[in-house]
């Protein structure tokens, strides 16, 4: 019997698809139905999307937490309502933009911080049920509510003039739910134009850079040569952002069924609440574990049965 795929398969995203056109096409080159993705990229966004296959998708909000970085560039002097070039322009700047670097890098400075977001209409954020985007597309408005995200990093790596207007190229590291649509749209008010995004590559997700993830040929040849297994990243190294455990022989058995550990009793011992990777003693891992809050217990969270 073949051994079902399991891991996370890194993939770069072209232009043109939808993050569901990828796991579809996904589905029907690796011939399984247990696909999921670790965060959407709208259709013109290119770079990468991580796949989860098979047991893996049970891990896909752990790594949805890690930081994004995008490579982004908007342009000044113009805004769309869609924060983007798919839309229809809704406002020019009424003269040439006239910026300097020293304005540019003064105004994204003040973006590194934890800041305020209002999603944009076109964007899959429910609101009474129903996504923005759908209520835009009814031609509607309706009030959105703030959101907190971090820029952890922002560097501008490009100034281009073109006529009228004016790009701007950046690179921003990101917390989840961070809307580069919208920061592109916040830089520009800063510098006083309207504005709008004109590309976006996602270069990390999940930890996953962009120069480990595979084309959608590549994931092809690798099936036909049934080699697929060597580049999926396994579950356990998908979420190495956390601690690693080891359980004695003994408790091994409790482990796997659900029985709460003594956090002393791991090696090493687990002496901070939160979420640590567990492996048995050959280094086979086990799953997702937690250190109790107000005691010095562990606990499963998502369980591996070794196969």
């Amino acid at each position: 019997m073949v051994k079902p795929l399991e891991g996370i398969l890194p993939v770069y995203k072209p232009a043109g698809f939808t993050s569901h056109d990828v796991v579809a096409k996904m589905r029907r080159i690796l011939k399984m139905k247990r696909i999921g993705h670790t965060g959407t990229l709208d259709p013109q966004v290119t770079g990468v999307l991580p796949l989860c296959l098979g047991r893996a998708t049970r891990v896909v909000e752990y790594m949805q937490e890690l930081p994004k970085e995008y490579l982004a560039t908007l342009r000044l002097g113009l805004s769309t309502d869609t924060e983007d070039l798919t839309g229809a322009v809704i406002e020019r700047a009424e003269e040439s933009v006239q910026v300097t670097e020293e304005q540019v890098l003064e105004v994204l400075n003040q973006f590194k911080d934890t800041i305020s977001q209002v999603p944009p209409m076109y964007s899959a954020v429910k609101v009474d049920g129903k996504r923005l985007y759908e209520l835009a597309r009814e031609g509607k408005t309706v009030e959105r509510k703030s959101r907190e995200v971090t820029i952890y990093e922002i560097e501008l790596t490009g100034i281009e003039t073109h006529g009228d207007t004016t790009d701007i190229s950046f690179r921003a590291l990101c917390s989840k739910g961070t809307y580069i649509r919208t920061l592109c749209v916040d830089i520009g008010r800063e510098l006083g134009y309207p504005s709008t995004m004109v590309q976006l590559e996602r270069t990390i997700s999940a930890g996953i850079t962009a120069d480990r993830c595979l084309r959608f040929e590549d994931v092809e040849q690798h099936m036909a040569a049934g080699t697929l297994a060597e580049v999926l990243i396994s579950v356990d190294d998908a979420v190495d952002y956390m601690p690693a455990h080891k359980v004695p022989e003994d408790n091994t058995k409790g482990a796997l069924q659900g029985q709460k550990l003594s956090a002393r009793l791991l090696e090493p011992p687990v002496e901070q609440p939160g979420l640590l990777r567990l492996y048995a003693q050959d280094g086979t891992f086990l799953g997702i574990f937690e250190r109790d809050e107000h005691k010095p217990t562990v606990r499963a969270v998502k369980v591996f049965l070794p196969e």
